[in-house]
This record gives C-alpha cells, structure tokens and sequence, in this order.
C-alpha cells in the first residue's frame, strides 16, 4: 500500500504562506499599536477636523494710550460695500444700470462709470467698491438693497478696522497695522504678540453629508483680547515737539528730514520723538504732500514699474523712525562729552586754564582746522566749550590718551544700541579700538569721523543732565490685560554710573553759560528757565560737499533737569546751515512751551521781569466795568471807542503776544465804527525797548519774533509788519523781528 504524505515541496510553499501572514499581522498589530498608543492624538485630530467645522473668533486688538490716558490706537467698525459681478451678469436688463447708479449717488468719491467698471468683471464673484464706508452710508445701501431686493448682488460686511484718533501723531512710534490686522511699524509691531491677543473658535459637529448636528456638538472657544499699551508718549508734548519740527524743516529747507526726541532725564522716559515730514496713520499707503512732490517732480509715469519703485522707497522713508533707525556724525554736540571725560579723568582741574587757538593745531601729519577760521585766540576751558573750539577739544583729549578715551566712548553707551522698545534702532559706526589713532583722537574729540544714533546722543546727554548715570529709554510704561489688570510695569534701568555727580552738575552750568551767555548755543535761550544747550555742525561724508547736519541738544532746568531735548535737521538749504540757526531756536521754543507744561514755574531776572510778554484776553460781550475790572487785574491800559454799554471789538485781537511793558487795548463800545488811526513809526535798527517806547507812544502795541534775548543791547529789529507808513486803527499789534544769532557754533 502507497504511503502518503505532504511533500517537501508543498511544505515550503506552506511555510512562505504562513511566514508572510505571520509578517502581515506583526506589521497590522504594530501600526494598530503605534496608531492606538503613539499617534493617537494625531489621528483623533484628523477624525475630528473630518466631524467639526472650526470659525475662528477675532481677539480685539489692544489699544495704545499716552501717558495721560489719551487714546492713539484704537478700533472702530467701518463697513466694505461689494457686489457680485457674476450674480448681476445674469440678471435682467437695466439692473447693472440701477445698480450702478444708486451706489455711486450714496457712496462719496465713486462714480457710476467706476462702478459700471466693477461689474464688467463678470468671471469673479465678488468685487469691493469701498473699503471703509461709515454707519450712515452702510444703512443708506442696506436700505438701497432691500428696497429693489439686491440681496444676492451686493453686499455689506462689517469689519473692525484699526483707527488712529490724533491721524499723523506720533507716526513713526505707534506704526500702523495691515490689512490682517498684523502690526507692521513702530509699537504696532514691537507689542504685536501683546496687542493682538490670542484668537478664539467656533467649532460645529457635522454628519457625513455635512449638515449641522443639533447645538449639543457645538462648542465655543472665546478669545483673549489684546493687551493696553500705556506709553511714556505725551500728546501735547509730542505735538509740540512735531510743530517745531515742521517749522524747521520749513525754514531751514532741509532736503533729507528732521527729527528730535524729548526725554525725562530721570528715568530715560521717552515724552515725544517724531519726524518730519510725517503721514497719516490711518491712510498709511498714501504719501505726504512733501513725498507727493518729490515723486511727481521726477515725471515718471504712473503705473510703470520705475513709478512703483520710486513710489515704495518714498513710503519706506516716511515710514521709518529716523531718530532711533539713522545714524549721523553728531559734531559738536559731541563737545560736551569730551570735556567730561577730561574733568572726570583729572585732565583739567582748572575752569579758568587758558588755552590758545590760532584756527588750526597740527596732529600727527596734519593740520586740523577750526570752525573759526582766524582762531579763538586766548581762551579759557569754559570758554573753549561755550564757543565750541576744536583745537581747545584736541588739545585736552590728548591728555587723556586713545585708550581712556575710547573707554569713555564705551561707557558713554556710543558702541551698543540703547535697548529701546522699538523696532529697527541703529547702532552706531565707530573706529576699532586696535585701529583708534591719535588722528582719530583728535577728530572724535569734536565728533567728526564717526556715527551714532540721534537717540544715542541724547541719551549720553541725558547722563550728564541727571547727574552721571546712563539709563535705558523707554516708550511703554505698562501693560493692562483685557481686564484692566496691570502685567506689566516698567522699572527704571541704570546701564552704569559714566561720570561723577560733580562733573555732571559742572558741566551743565558751563553748557548753561553758553546759553545764557554768548555762547554758540545762545539761541535756545527761554526767559525764566536756565537752559543748558550744545550745538553742532557736522559735514556729511559724500559727493556734496556743502551738505551739512545742523542740530542742537539741550536739557532744562540746567540746576535741577526735568527733561532734554534734540532736534537734528539733514542737509538745511537755507543760506546758514548751522545748528545753532537751523536747531537751537526749536530746541528753545520746545522748552519755553513744555517746560510750563509739565509744572516747572520760571525764574525770572528782572531784566527778563521787565520784557515779559503776556497774551491778551477777550473781552469782547464784555461790560465796560468788567472789562476795566480784567484789564485793570492784569496790567493793561485801555481807552473806549463810541458809545454804549457793551465791548464789541478790541485791538488788539483777543489770543496776540504782547510785550507787558505798556501794553494797551482800545476798545468798541456798541455799534460804533469810529476807530481812531495813525502812521506806523519806522522802529527797523532800534532796539527792543527803544522800539517798544516808540510804538506806546504812537499808539501801538509790539509783538516779538525771533531772537529770545531780544533785550540784550546789542539786538536791534531787523524788519517789521506792518511796514512804516501804514495807516492802522490805534491798539494794533506791530509785529518786530529781532535775528537769531549765527555763530557757526
């Protein structure tokens, strides 16, 4: 009988079979155990995503405050206006017609041919005709809609768009957001992760046709608004400080922008920093006046791709902080460090030692030049800084050698960024210290050859003003979550002690003399405040050889700082480019406004007692008892004009700056229009008290501009307006110019 059997061959095949089955069930328990235990929660997330729909919810974006709790970011609900091209395409005849009239006679600036425009785009579905509509305008084409049922043509979204109460203030600090919400420049972008808060969701449960499960599979994630910036920024002392600015820019002509920054010596606060020209927060896209010129002025045409170009590089420059981005050779403000230093080291121990300038002094193998051509001759070490001499500046770094010198650059914070909080801060450009030769020494000495930010040097500034120490300055105070809730405060940084107390309070009664005196930093003069002041002059390293920087930095009250403030004008036209010309007077009209501002009562002289100007009140719907009773209180003479029982009109106008001294108001009574009149007396090349007394004596008030140490003997009015001759009613106000000061320094 024939055994049987399973035959080798057959055994193979079988062991192959259950060997790959044996390897198909490792591998399906293997994944079962990486997809049940490993990767659990990423493929729960993808059977969920496949259930839910999410809607994220938008966070409220946090608002920026000044230091007075005004509000300059915030948000407000603007409306889009859209229509369906392709929707409309389809309709009956004559509806793309009544569309298009009926919105472009509700919304401002849009014509019916450009919303006809719109619609010929038939192949999109959805077309904005205005970006940013208000509430009105928004229910005026709801009702539009609903009346001839063009619910499914046009639409009307409300979107929350951020808005900018105060438009151009403080520009280039706040920054502007785009069009997703995402901060872009300045605190905009600085405290972005702050201010934008962390978004929400609505998540919806669907079924595998993907209609809604009933609101049990419904849940909602609320989103965290955005936290408040409360910034050291002051609206008025910022608006201040940008008036100047424009008034500079103006005068001076300068062709590459001005900016300045005012700070709080004592704490490295940052009260006001702008640049001019400026632009529109709330139309960032859109260039100034200035920009607008400047492009048109190189005739290209509109739409070409060297029209862009130009255009963009024109907005990046409006938009980027030059105070804290751009570096400049800072001049002769630099002075005022160098002697310092000498003090500090022990150099000079005499304010009285004499020097001598001839208007060169030769180091190494070349001559260096004065600012003063003929020399200074004999001089003293105050004198030498008050007049701004170099050779005086070359001659006591060079006590102190390249080493102790660049030591003190260092220390003075001229190597390192500040660590503002603001994007994009620039650093300064300094010779290395192997390579720093007794040449470089000796024009560093007058801030030459080098580069620092504007906010560097008034920071280095400020450590002289408040005794020594170098801070860290700041824009943000603190920060309130979206419940009010404080999380944030800022705390006063000292970085290090630079020089002593006694070389701070030194020098600042020097930099005052040179003020209050003949010094180069004469014209930041403000009556009733000592001002401690350095200017500069610096020529800009290129082709043109006539650009200059022309800027001053000062602080204020020299005997106790409060605050410091620069002002920095690039490449002035005008005929004197000096910053005692183009920026000291700013400097000082900055000053005499925020320093009563921020209650610090002025110390008159008597001389300055004498000159005072005072600001004319209304008295206009007055009594005639009243009106003597307030002009009498404040020191006015007064006649009437006509008859009756009420002021009607007065001369001069209510709100004009007189000189006190004299200063006399005629007044209307009723309905009279009689006015008594005289000739206007030449007073061009008198001087302020010899013009003013000719003026009383005629009938007339006197109005100051220019020059604050008007008073001085040497001062005599250069022009005057009206002009001699003219014929005015009594009382008015006759405005006389008295010039600022030109010293090159």
């Amino acid at each position: 009988m024939k055994k049987t059997g399973l035959s080798i061959k057959t055994l193979k095949r079988s062991s192959v079979v259950a060997a790959f089955l044996l390897a198909v069930f490792l591998f399906l328990a293997v994944r079962i155990f990486l997809i049940q235990f490993l990767d659990f929660e990423r493929y729960q997330k993808k059977v969920v995503d496949q259930l839910t729909t999410e809607s994220p919810v938008r966070a409220a974006r946090g608002e920026i405050l000044d230091a007075a709790g005004r509000v300059l970011a915030t948000n407000r609900t603007v409306y889009r206006i859209s229509i369906y091209p392709s929707v409309i395409a389809k309709a009956q005849e004559g509806v793309a017609n009544t569309i298009a009239a009926g919105l472009s006679s509700l919304l401002e600036g849009v014509s019916e041919e450009k919303v006809h425009e719109h619609i010929s785009h038939k192949g999109e579905l959805i077309r904005t005709v205005v970006k940013e509509a208000d509430t009105a305008t928004a229910n005026a084409v709801l009702q539009f809609i609903g009346e001839h049922g063009f619910h499914d043509m046009i639409a009307v979204e409300a979107v929350s768009d951020r808005y900018y109460p105060y438009e151009s203030l403080a520009a280039q600090v706040l920054g502007f957001t785009g069009s997703d919400g995402q901060g872009l420049y300045g605190l905009e972008l600085q405290y972005n992760t702050v201010l934008a808060g962390v978004a929400g969701s609505y998540i919806t449960a669907r079924d595998s046709t993907g209609n809604q499960l009933p609101n049990n599979y419904e849940a909602y994630v609320p989103a965290t608004d955005g936290g408040t910036l409360h910034t050291t920024i002051d609206a008025y002392v910022q608006s201040v400080l940008e008036n100047q600015l424009e008034k500079t820019m103006i005068e001076s002509g300068a062709a590459n922008r001005v900016c300045g920054i005012v700070m709080n010596v004592n704490t490295g606060a940052i009260l006001a920093m702008a640049t001019a020209p400026t632009f529109d927060l709330n139309d960032p896209f859109t260039l100034n006046e200035y920009a607008e010129a400047e492009l048109k002025a190189l005739g290209l045409r509109e739409g070409t791709e060297e029209y862009t170009k130009s255009k963009n590089a024109l907005l990046l420059e409006s938009w980027s902080n030059k105070a804290v981005t751009e570096i400049y050779m800072p001049g002769s403000t630099f002075k005022a460090l160098t002697c310092s230093m000498v003090l500090e080291e022990g150099a000079v121990t005499d304010l009285e030692e004499r020097f001598f300038c001839s208007g060169a002094l030769a180091v190494a193998d070349r001559l260096i030049h004065c600012h003063k051509v003929g020399g200074h001759g004999s001089l003293t070490f105050t004198e030498g800084l008050q007049n701004s001499c170099n050779p005086v500046m070359m001659t006591i770094s060079a006590r102190i050698g390249t080493t102790c010198f660049y030591q003190y650059v260092s220390s003075f914070g001229m190597l390192e960024k500040t660590g503002i909080d603001l994007p994009g801060e620039g650093n300064s450009i300094f010779h290395a210290e192997s390579n720093f030769t007794e040449l470089d020494l000796a024009t560093a000495s007058f801030g030459q050859n080098f580069k620092v930010s504007i906010l560097q040097m008034i920071t280095a500034i400020s450590a002289i003003a408040n005794g020594g120490e170098l801070l860290t300055p700041y824009v943000v105070e603190s920060i309130t979550d979206a419940d009010g809730n404080e999380v944030y405060r800022h705390e006063t940084k000292v970085k290090r002690r630079v020089i002593s107390e006694e070389t701070a309070n030194t020098i600042a009664e020097i930099l005052e003399g040179g003020v209050s005196g003949e010094g180069g930093a004469k014209n930041a003069y403000v009556a009733g405040y000592r001002v401690a002041a350095k200017t500069g002059t610096s020529e800009k390293i290129g082709d043109d050889k006539s650009a200059r920087i022309g800027s001053c930095v000062g602080f204020a009250p020299a005997d106790d700082p409060e605050i410091a403030v620069i002002i920095v004008v690039d490449e002035p036209t005008c005929a004197v480019k000096y910053g005692s010309a183009v920026a000291a007077p700013y400097v000082g009209n900055v000053f005499e406004a925020v320093l009563p501002y921020l209650g610090v009562e002025p110390v008159y002289t008597e001389q300055e007692r004498e000159n005072l100007t005072v600001t004319v009140p209304d008295c206009t719907g007055y009594s005639v008892s009243k009106a003597e009773k307030t002009l009498s209180e404040l020191g006015f003479s007064y006649q009437f004009v006509g008859e009756g029982d009420t002021v009607t009109a007065q001369l001069p106008a209510a709100g004009s700056k007189v000189l006190q001294e004299g200063a006399s108001l005629v007044l209307t009574l009723g309905e009279s229009k009689q006015s008594l009149e005289a000739a206007v007396p030449n007073v061009v090349g008198l001087t302020a008290s010899a013009a003013n007394q000719l003026l009383l004596n005629s009938g007339f008030n006197i109005t100051i501009e220019g020059a604050k140490d008007y008073f001085k003997v040497d001062k005599t009015v250069s022009a005057q307006y009206p002009a001699a001759g003219t014929v005015l009613p009594l009382g008015t106000a006759i405005t006389v110019y008295f010039p600022y000061d030109q010293k090159k320094e």
